[in-house]
């Protein structure tokens, strides 16, 4: 009898790679007694598939500050899921041309609404403070709505009284990962959208296809 691979749960699914072959790419999770781990993986056996994936590993690494283990998984330093944000990751870094240098994203973007240039101020311990320069009369609203925009994408929390400051609940930094949020919290609402309509697109593969 075959052995079927156990891979772990998938958790975010590309229907359509762009960039190879319109094959299906999704992303598993796994957990043991040394953390959160995450495993990008394609059923297709299509010749150069194994160099797409690694494309896809290395823009996540790079776009999501995570490291690679000496079984091609994934992680965050910190070892913490942050599962939600993750998906985020890997849904841009398949977005990522193969062809271009992936670099991480900057603590700042422009607010494209307002206006206004929106900065992330890194306060230590996983807390980053949102501000703004230019002037705009929704100056402080778009702050606060950028805020919630990050804690929705990444599972940030709130500091108590505060519109502005939020923070990671592992307590480390993830400079790449919110840098890369930072792009999508002004328009939150149609990246959650489209989260949810992916979500329910296609399937990977047929269960055939799983066996080794």
């Amino acid at each position: 009898m075959k052995k079927i691979l156990d891979i772990g749960k998938r958790i975010e699914l590309v229907p359509l790679d762009l960039y190879f072959e319109n094959i299906s790419i999704a992303l598993y999770s796994q957990k043991d007694e040394q953390g959160s781990f995450y495993l990008v993986h394609t059923y297709s056996q299509i010749p150069g598939v194994g160099k797409r994936i690694n494309t896809v590993i290395n823009a996540m690494k790079n776009l999501g500050g995570m490291e690679q283990d000496n079984m091609g998984r994934l992680r965050f330093p910190c070892k913490n899921a942050h599962n939600l944000a993750v998906k985020r990751v890997f849904l841009e870094a398949c977005k990522v041309d193969p062809t271009e240098k992936v670099t991480k994203r900057p603590l700042t973007t422009l607010d494209k609404k307002s206006g206004l240039q929106i900065n992330l101020l890194r306060s230590g311990n996983g807390e980053y403070q949102v501000t703004a320069i230019g002037e705009s009369r929704e100056k402080e609203r778009r702050i606060s709505f950028i805020a919630g925009g990050l804690m929705k994408l990444g599972e940030l929390d709130e500091v108590i009284g505060s519109l502005d400051r939020i923070f990671f609940p592992c307590s480390s930094n993830h400079d790449e990962m919110i840098g890369l949020l930072l792009l999508r919290a002004p328009n939150v609402r149609a990246i959650l959208r489209d989260q949810a309509t992916v979500a329910g697109r296609g399937v990977l593969a047929a269960p055939s296809q799983q066996d080794l």
